[in-house]
């Protein structure tokens, strides 16, 4: 199976990559990476990626980096890199490639320390004589510091050095940055597709892929977790039930408050389940004694790693709360195409008596208004806002309509 199959509704994308690659395999193979990329190659030393989320910013970036790593054979009699099978391709999709790293991360931002040790791996040869690529899945994430240390290496790159940057659009990127790097834009893949590669690849029975892709509107990630997890699918329809529950200001309270604390419950469930084991591993390393006794002089790399962890659950507590309104958000423009007389299939078909109902309730100027507020809600908790004073403050905007 090509690498380029998991890239779902994004065929002008995997066109441009396909023939990037083409002529990356001919410059390494051919000429044997000497000199410089000719101008008239479609292979460029950094990219872009950028799109809505469940787009496929991230599995765009590693397929293409698993066609740059690919040894087929099939190559040298016109075969096109990306075969998927190959040793190149398998470990640069699994995460074992030596000269592909990725990055994401789990935290709010990426530091510039951080920056700086992939720029030292930047400018070193690749181990297996292709390319080497530095994969950046929260390029939006990088701080202004990281950005001018990322520029540098970006404006003169090692030979054979490729950066593949993903962002959500052009302006989470510093402009400098985005100036030097080939920009793709990655479309939000159709409902359809996204629940074939459901069953195709996850083995999902097809009404619930259906019901999934449908429900997230062509969220790959987020179609996949609500087709497999229970607890996913009890907190959407928890959510859900938001709009029924604010008639009264005591009940905009309660809902918001519930809202917060099932975020920071998903924060604490994550906290247990890698806290603990990432603890035990560092104390290990360090030669804690048997009762638990650290070394003298570790103190300071232990708080060090709690601070990590503090800044995780942070980040996990505020992804679910922006996975709840976006939810929400969803189901009040459902409301709206009822109110319009739209004819756009509805993304919460298993609700319509009750879409039907807030639709006769209210008029289309008021859902506006409360799609607004959940806008807002979201650029709050960006901008540090204190959650439940943001929640709460759109579940009385809800309420007002």
């Amino acid at each position: 199976m090509p690498v380029w199959d998991d890239l779902v509704g994004q065929d002008r994308v995997t066109a441009q990559l396909e023939a990037a690659a083409r002529d990356a395999d001919a410059y390494v193979t051919v000429a044997a990476g000497g000199g410089e990329l000719p101008s008239s190659s479609k292979m460029t030393h950094a990219w872009l990626f950028t799109g809505p989320p469940g787009s496929g910013r991230s599995t765009a970036a590693r397929a293409f980096a698993a066609a740059l790593q690919c040894v087929s054979p099939d190559r040298a009699l016109g075969g096109a890199p990306g075969c998927g099978f190959c040793d190149g391709c398998h470990t640069a999709l699994v995460g074992t490639h030596a000269d592909v790293e990725v990055v994401r991360t789990d935290l709010l931002s990426i530091g510039v320390k951080e920056t700086r040790d992939l720029v030292r791996r930047a400018q070193m040869s690749p181990a297996g004589g292709r390319w080497q690529v530095i994969v950046l899945e929260d390029a939006d994430r990088l701080t202004e510091g990281a950005g001018n240390v990322l520029l540098k290496a970006v404006e003169e790159p090692a030979p054979r050095t490729v950066w593949l940057l993903c962002a959500p659009s052009l302006e989470d990127v510093l402009p400098t940055i985005r100036s030097r790097c080939r920009h793709l834009t990655l479309r939000t893949p159709p409902v359809a597709a996204v629940a074939d590669i459901l069953v195709r690849r996850d083995g999902i029975e097809p009404p619930v892929a259906a019901a999934a892709a449908q429900a997230t509107q062509g969220h790959i990630g987020r179609a996949r977790r609500l087709a497999t997890d229970e607890r996913a699918r009890e907190r959407r329809a928890a959510v859900l039930k938001l709009p029924l529950r604010i008639d009264e200001i005591g009940g905009c309270l309660k809902a918001a408050q519930e809202l917060i604390d099932s975020a920071a419950e998903d924060a604490k469930q994550l906290a247990e389940e890698v806290d603990t084991k990432e603890t035990e591993e560092l104390k290990a390393a360090l030669g804690a004694a048997q009762g638990g006794r650290m070394p003298r002089g570790t103190a300071g790399v232990m708080k060090d790693l709690e601070d990590k962890q503090k800044r995780r659950r942070t980040r996990t507590q505020r992804d679910t709360l922006d996975l709840a309104l976006t939810d929400l958000t969803g189901f009040y423009r459902d409301v709206l195409a009822l109110q319009l007389g739209s004819q756009v299939a509805l993304a919460n078909v298993d609700q319509r008596d009750t879409l039907e109902r807030l639709a006769r309730a209210s008029s289309p100027e008021s859902t506006l208004r409360r799609i607004e507020a959940i806008s807002a809600c979201r650029e709050a908790l960006e901008s540090n806002v204190a959650p439940l004073l943001a929640v709460e403050a759109m579940t009385m905007a809800l309420r007002a309509g």
